[in-house]
């Protein structure tokens, strides 16, 4: 790193998100290739990402405090995804910056919003443990995506320790994710995590099982919904009904909400309802930084919503 550790002042922050940040550049494809295929891209978007820096943006939007820890390069992309998340509010306080490129992301998007992803992070290490001073930092909420495992986990333990709750946003099985699962206060994965750590495509079983050493157990369903498990209650939510463009971010978003809400003190049937508007709002548009709501159109949605007999 040839940047000194960023330290931040005492503020009022609701959610400090930490974690992976990257560059996305979006194509839009009739259909995702063949081997050997070629095709032609019909639009090219680009935007900053990430699941913890999206998360970030999400809570800036929804009008509350955020702050994004981890990693850009020096990099252009790197410095084009800061000035971004300058420019949405979000802490930057806490972003270190080197000369290992910034994570770039390639995603193809189909017509029916499914997507495919590549991403490329270079040879960069994980930040190390003090790379970062959290000293003077007190969120309501941390939100970690299990990316920047050094610093995750002793942040983790210094927050269990304040009684600050922590969430994790576990989009799939690898070092990080598994470090924290069982130290945050609420486990927030995929189908694709709960398929992968039960070694089974059994959603039911692998929210029970994950539920035995976890608080508050949720498994996104995508389309489907979400099941959920919270000491002795359990229960499922469907899916906002919306007309899909993109579904890249859409994880980000709900996680963003799920900690913005927790932080702002809502209840558990509202924090599971609003960060399933985020998420299901955030497909209809293309790409996922785009996509992510304010706070205005979330609560008209969520209002509409409950003229519904479903909800």
């Amino acid at each position: 790193m040839n940047t000194p550790s960023p330290k931040i002042e005492s503020q009022n922050i609701h959610v400090l998100c930490v974690g992976h940040a990257s560059y996305d550049l979006i194509f839009s494809v009739p259909h995702h290739p063949e081997a050997d295929e070629k095709i032609f891209a019909e639009s090219l978007m680009s935007c900053g990402g990430g699941p913890a820096a999206n998360a970030a943006v999400t809570v800036a939007r929804l009008g509350y405090n955020a702050a994004f820890a981890g990693y850009l390069g020096n990099d252009p992309y790197g410095q084009i995804h800061f000035e971004e998340l300058q420019r949405e509010n979000v802490s930057t306080d806490l972003i270190v910056r080197g000369a290992s490129p910034t994570p770039l992301s390639a995603i193809l998007i189909k017509p029916d919003g499914k997507r495919a992803l590549v991403n490329y992070k270079g040879a960069r290490a994980p930040l190390p443990a003090d790379s970062i001073d959290f000293s003077d930092v007190t969120p309501k909420v941390i939100l970690f995506d299990g990316h920047e495992p050094a610093l995750s986990e002793p942040l983790c333990a210094w927050a269990k320790s304040r009684n600050i709750p922590a969430v994790l946003d576990a989009g799939s099985l690898h070092k990080g994710t598994d470090a924290l699962m069982f130290s945050v206060d609420f486990l927030v994965c995929s189908e694709k995590f709960a398929r992968q750590w039960l070694d089974d495509d059994d959603p039911a079983q692998a929210l029970n099982r994950l539920a035995e050493r976890s608080p508050a157990v949720v498994i996104t369903l995508g389309e489907n919904g979400l099941i959920w498990k919270k000491g002795v209650e359990s229960g499922n939510l469907p899916a906002f009904p919306v007309k899909a463009v993109d579904t890249t971010g859409a994880g980000d978003a709900f996680h963003g909400a799920f900690a913005a809400a927790l932080a702002s003190g809502q209840n558990w049937q509202d924090i599971l309802h609003y960060a399933s508007a985020a998420g299901a709002l955030c497909c209809t548009k293309e790409g996922a930084r785009p996509g992510i709501p304010d706070r205005e159109t979330v609560e008209l949605f969520l209002k509409n919503q409950k003229q519904s007999p479903s909800y």
